[in-house]
Formats: C-alpha cells, structure tokens, sequence
C-alpha cells in the first residue's frame, strides 16, 4: 500500500506538468544478466533538456550522466548462485532549470550467470620411481568463479596403467620401471576436464608427468614389515628385501648389512636381482650361553645410491635359549637302538640256549630206553685159595675165588646217574620260551611305538624303557645258565635288526 502511494505521489508532477521519461520500449528492457552490457539513454517528452540523476547505484557499477546516458554491466558476484536472480530498485530523475522535477522509479531483474571453472597454469607433476605418488590438483590453480564445487574426469586413454584420477582431484601413480625410464626422454602430458556442478559448465586443464628432478636416496622395503622380532636358538629369521630408487633402479649402487653380532654371516643375504635381496639366519643352538635365557641383535639393512645417498632399516631379534633338540633326538634314538640291540642280542643268546635244551632233552629220552648199568654183588663164598700151576717155562701162582655168586642185572636212566631228569629241562625251556616270547613281544611294541622321533620325544619313552629293561635282565636268566662269555652290547646294522623288529627305525 505504501509502495502504491508513493508512486502516486510520484507520478503526480507527471500528470500536473505532463512531462514524462521515455525509456527503452523493446520487451524485458529491463530484465539484465550478469556480466551482460546494457546501455540506452533516458529521454523525456519536454523539448527542452533537463539534467538528470540516477538514485540507488549503491556500488553496482552505473553509469549515469547527467544528460541520461546510462551504462551498466551487473558484475557475476551481484547475484548468488543461489538465489538465481536479484531486483535492483533505481529512481530517475530530471529536473528544469524552471524548477520543474519528475521522478520514476524501475526495477531492474539480474539473473544469475553461470561461468565455467578457471584453470591456472599448473605445477608439473613429478614421479617417483616405483613409489606411490600423489599428486592434488589445487584450489590455486583450479577454481570456480562462482564458487561452485568442481569435479574432475578424465579420459581413460589419457592416463598411463596404473594411474587414478579421483572425482576431488587426486592423481596417484606408481610408476613401474619401464614406466620410469619412458619418461625421461619423454614426459607425459595428461588432459583433464573440470566441471562446475550443477551447471556442469567445463574447461581443459594439462598437466605435466616427469622424472622427479630430486637426487633422492633409495628407498628399502621389507616384508614382513616388522622391525622386532623373538625367535628361538633353532628357528629362522626371514626377510624379503625390495629396493628402489626414485631417480631410478640403475641409480642403486650396493645392498648389505650391519650386525651388532659378529656371527651373523654376510652370506646370509642373497641378491635375487639388482633391486630384490632375501636374508635368511639361524642363529644356532650354541649361539647363546647357558648362564644366558635370551641375546638380542641389532641388523641394519642400507642401500646406497652412486651419489652416496644412503637409507637404512633397523630390525631387533631377540634369540632365546633353547635346548638341542637335534642332539636330544640322537641321545634318544641311541637309547632306543642300544636297547633293542640289547633285546636282540639276548634272544640270540634265548634261542642258541633252546637248542641246546631240545639237544638235551632228546639226548635224556633216548638214554632211558637204550642205555643200563650192570650192577652185580658177592654173595657167600665158602673158600680163597691159591692154584699152582706148573710148566716147563714158568710157575704163576693163581689166586681163585671159590664158593657161590649171585649177579643183579637191573636198568637204570642214564640221566638219573649222571645229569638232571628230562622233567627239569622241560622246566627250563618253558622257562626260557617264556621269556624270549615276551622279550619278542615287548621288543615289537617299542620298536613300533617309538620309530618316530617326535614320539620318543615324549615321557612315556624313558618310562616304556624302564619297563622293558628288566625283561632282558629277567631274573629267571641265572637258571639257564646261559654263555657268560657273551655280551649283550653287540652292534648290528639296520638290516639285521629289521629281521628281529620289522618296525625298527633307521633314525
């Protein structure tokens, strides 16, 4: 209401005077764009000229003159990209020498005008050799007038393999070897589009790709990626070495070690090529003392380019003492070969000891049946005297026994007389088959249960040896009588003893 009684106001001098401003009668005269020039001149319906004024300019950039020339070209920040367009209110006027004076005021629409983002002249972008690099496109070089946000594409045809482009500007790329050295006769230039959302207004922006122009010092890789570690004194200690140079693998001029530890070899670091090591070390069951549970050592990895730039990695290993598991395991394996030759030699021992009963018992069965001793007795004899004989040559005198004899006739076991009966070898050989069967037995459950040395490695081991023991020294053995002269501590090869204990193990 008051807006409509100011006009009236205004346009009241019009209508008293009939005086009027003439302006641009073209449609829209008055709808703008930013950055957009727009001029005319402001007349009246009077002959005469009047002087005119402009109210309201506020900064905008008008051009007014006083014989109504007008000039204006909205700026592109005049109206936010978000409101899209913006009025501006402005007040004619002109006024007579007379005094006379007419006023109107005109609303001016400025529509928002989207321009495109602007590219700088940007950075080169320089590499690394088989490094990740990084490279971000900056707001200092790459803006949106506007303030709109921009987003950035490429063609894929445009980026070599391996390289990425991400929507906020970010180029990552880990050139490989060849990739490297291409580029030294040959930068490369990549095209990228950056465009303004939502308008998706676009521009072309290139970058340079080349060498890093840096003498760097290389670079040293290890995997595990690790720098402590905790073995025992039988265990190994792996790495996987990898060195590069960011001037190029050619640049790399030696690879090696330190060690605070004397008895960490040099060979114990094989170069598989020029830029890929391995280092490979166990320290050894003697490598730290008895008084000792634990030696830590220090290893220093370094390469060193033919510029002498040098970098180095650190790893800690700390050994722990730990016990001879290889000389515990032939410690063992003697304990079990020593007593299952023990047991062999003793059923040899048995088996000769068999024979030699069967012998006997053999020889007693057939002495009772063919062998006697004659027995005879003087009985009565009624008279001893002497018979003379003469001859011509010579006399003997003959003594003879006159009288009565009996004589007993009677069949005796030979072994009853001069040995033991049958029915004590009978003994004796179940005696001693019972126990060869149980040294047999025994001898194959140990031979079997402990071929392994993992199993020999456990407590049962000494304790089924300690049970076993006493079966070659029975303590029926004295009542066979065996052959003194033989030792139980007779060697015999693997062969021999398979024959005796199929399961028998070699180690």
């Amino acid at each position: 209401m008051l807006r409509i009684i100011f006009l009236l106001l205004l346009a009241a001098p019009y209508s008293l005077n009939a005086q009027q401003f003439i302006f641009p009668d073209s449609l829209k005269w008055n709808q703008l764009k930013e950055g957009q020039l727009f001029s005319f001149r402001v007349k009246t319906s009077d002959q005469v000229v009047p002087k005119f004024s402009l109210e309201g300019i506020n900064g905008y950039g008008i051009q007014f003159d006083t014989i109504g020339n007008f000039s204006w070209q909205p700026s592109y920040d005049l109206v936010d990209r978000l409101e899209k367009q913006k009025e501006i209110n402005l007040i004619f006027q002109a006024e007579w020498k007379d005094g006379r004076k007419i006023r109107q005021p005109i609303n001016f629409t400025v529509a928002h005008q989207n321009r495109p983002p602007v590219i700088g002249d940007l950075p080169a972008f320089y590499v690394k050799q088989s490094s990740l690099n990084r490279y971000q496109i900056s707001d200092d070089y790459v803006s949106d007038p506007d303030g709109d946000p921009v987003v950035f594409k490429i063609a894929q045809a445009q980026m070599p393999e391996g390289m990425f482009l991400t929507s906020s500007g970010l180029i990552t790329w880990t050139p490989s070897r060849n990739q490297f050295n291409s580029l030294k006769n040959n930068p490369l230039t990549i095209e990228f589009t950056a465009q303004d959302q939502p308008d998706k207004a676009e521009v072309i922006g290139k970058i340079k790709v080349a060498q890093t122009q840096l003498d760097l010092p290389p670079e040293i890789l290890l995997v595990p990626n690790d720098t402590s570690f905790s073995i025992k004194e039988n265990e190994r200690v792996n790495f996987k070495i990898y060195v590069s140079d960011p001037n190029g693998d050619e640049d790399v001029s030696s690879v090696s070690f330190l060690s605070s530890d004397e008895r960490v070899p040099k060979s114990s670091l094989t170069e598989n090529s020029k830029v890929q090591y391995e280092f490979t070390w166990s320290p050894g069951y003697q490598f730290t003392d008895e008084e000792e549970k634990s030696r830590n050592v220090e290893i220093i990895f370094y390469a060193i380019d033919k510029s002498n730039n040098r970098t180095q990695r650190k790893v800690k290993v700390k050994v722990i003492e730990t016990e001879n598991v290889e000389l515990r395991d032939k410690f063992l394996y003697q304990k079990y070969s020593t007593t299952l030759m023990q047991a062999k030699a003793m059923l040899e021992l048995l088996t000769e000891k068999h024979k030699k009963l069967e012998k006997d018992y053999h020889k007693a069965k057939k002495g009772k049946k063919n062998r006697s001793i004659f027995g005879a007795s003087l009985g009565a004899s009624s008279a001893m005297s002497s018979a003379f004989v003469t001859s011509p040559s010579d006399l003997k005198t003959v003594t003879v026994i006159g009288g009565t004899t009996t004589a007993t006739l009677g069949t005796l076991e030979a072994t009853e007389v001069l040995g033991k009966s049958k029915n004590d070898i009978l003994d004796l050989i179940k005696t001693e088959t019972e126990i060869r069967n149980q040294i047999q037995l025994e001898g194959d459950i140990f031979a079997r249960k402990y071929a392994l040395k993992s199993s020999r490695r456990s407590i049962d081991f000494d304790n089924d040896r300690d049970k076993f023991l006493p079966l070659i020294n029975h303590q029926k053995l004295p009542m066979l009588e065996l052959d003194a002269s033989k030792q139980l501590n007779t060697k015999f090869d693997a062969k021999e003893m398979k024959k005796t204990f199929t399961d028998y193990s070699e180690e």
